[in-house]
């Protein structure tokens, strides 16, 4: 704070005309042992020379500076030594020639080769346009030189990409009516690509809004010519889907879209949300009943699977038949004997002297009533 003080006091006493480092007013602040004008003149400023102000030509004496003078000769760098504005200056080449033409020229060069070199990709194809409006050409894949831009304007496009659009597109109900006058909510994939560019960009102001609406016809054709069960048990599907592709290409190549129809996928066939319980019964018997048919007609293969196999051993036992026909003949009674009497309680017997018909079953039985059960000893009776 003394610092400061001392400098501002020496500033006024300056701008007063008096010396802030002493001596007398009209005094030349020489160095030791040199003597003031003691006559200075009446118009030559008086006061010391001030070190911030540039010196003045022959034996002129300087003047005070004031405070004005002071902070206009000192910039924010120091004192300025030379006049005032920038000194910014480009590069001069040989013989004191500007730079400036030759970098114009090279930015333009770059401009141009930037603007009128296109590099496309195999599956891209490019359009060009007069000022980016009247159509020039196409740009096939490959490198392709055109005027720069804006003479010329290039768009380039993917024309091997898949694209697909969704109908509806929401969760709301899209209803289509069958052939048999039954509503069903219907919801289908649309998946197509670019055939040519040219027609794509210029034939139609909004192509996708177009492929939307042609689907959305071409589908309720071709719905209305089926039922509502072969819609919704997806026995028509696979038809319904080719005759709209069918449709569609048809009416868009018509209109010169450019598009190019690769399929269509019914995603989801519902009834109307107001009788699906209705329709969820009706399924329930329809799946009851084809579970029945199905388990008749697999009892009917057993059935016919046995009789053939019944079939195929009786034409084997033929064959040795033929050859050996008494033998066979002893050989099937016993085994049809074997068979029949193995499923009997009563036994027959032929002979001379034997009862021809003995209750065998039934003595046992008796014999096991009338005996008596062998008793049954504990530890504590022994």
């Amino acid at each position: 704070m003394n610092i400061l003080g001392g400098f501002q006091k020496r500033i006024a006493l300056a701008m007063a005309g008096k010396s802030p480092w002493g001596g007398k007013p009209g005094g030349s602040g020489g160095k030791d042992g040199e003597t003031p004008d003691e006559t200075p003149a009446e118009d030559s400023p008086r006061g010391p020379r001030n070190p911030w102000l540039p010196g003045g030509g022959g034996d002129e004496p300087r003047r005070s500076a004031n405070i004005e003078d002071i902070f206009k000769h000192r910039g924010p760098e120091g004192p300025r030594r030379g006049g005032g504005g920038p000194r910014f200056r480009l590069p001069e080449g040989p013989g004191g020639r500007s730079w400036f033409p030759l970098a114009i020229a090279a930015i333009a060069a770059i401009w141009l080769f930037v603007t009128s070199i296109h590099q496309v990709a195999p599956r891209e194809q490019g359009i060009v346009t007069w000022l980016g409006g009247k159509y020039s050409h196409t740009l096939s894949p490959g490198l392709n030189f055109t005027f720069p831009w804006p003479i010329q304007v290039v768009e380039i496009e993917n024309v091997s990409q898949i694209r697909s659009e969704s109908i509806p597109g929401t969760d709301e109900e899209k209803l289509i009516l069958t052939g048999d006058q039954n509503l069903v909510d219907l919801s289908y994939l649309i998946r197509w690509n670019i055939k040519d560019l040219k027609q794509f960009r210029f034939q139609l102001a909004d192509p996708e809004e177009t492929i939307r609406e042609v689907a959305e016809a071409a589908m309720r054709a071709s719905v209305a010519e089926q039922e509502l069960d072969s819609v919704l048990s997806g026995a028509g599907r696979a038809e319904i889907e080719e005759r709209v592709r069918t449709r569609m290409q048809t009416i868009l190549d018509a209109y010169r879209a450019g598009v190019a129809v690769q399929g269509i996928e019914i995603e989801k066939t519902d009834p109307p949300v107001e009788v699906v319980e209705a329709f969820k019964d009706v399924s329930a018997a329809q799946q009851d009943a084809e579970t029945a048919v199905n388990s008749a007609r697999a009892y009917a293969q057993r059935v016919l699977a046995r009789a053939q196999g019944d079939a195929a051993a009786f034409d084997q036992i033929y064959e040795e038949y033929r050859l050996a026909p008494q033998v066979t003949r002893q050989r099937l009674y016993y085994e049809t004997m074997e068979s029949v009497l193995s499923q009997t309680d009563k036994t027959i017997i032929e002979a001379e002297g034997v009862t021809p018909y003995l209750p065998l079953p039934e003595v046992q039985r008796r014999s096991r009533a009338s005996t008596p059960p062998p008793a049954v000893t504990t530890p504590e009776g022994q």
